[in-house]
């Protein structure tokens, strides 16, 4: 992993690190913990398109917790 030093934080444990005019983006530690195991990842925004700062690049879905209740 790189340096934190060059890696640039949202409030939401997300990171980028910026090269140039490239982005490479990911999530912290602490978030990968928290989020447990990773099921689905969407991507929608692609090489060569124009972002601003705040706008929805990809979906991240972690497994979900569910249990069976039976009729007593």
């Amino acid at each position: 992993m790189e340096n934190p030093n060059n890696l640039k934080y949202t409030t939401n444990d997300e990171w980028i690190l910026v090269e140039g005019n490239i982005g490479t983006i990911g999530i912290t530690d602490y978030a990968q913990d928290q989020l447990s195991d990773i099921v689905f990842v969407e991507i929608v925004a692609f090489e060569g398109d124009e972002l601003s700062q705040g706008e929805t690049i990809a979906v991240v879905e972690p497994i979900k917790i569910w249990s069976a209740t039976t009729k007593p």
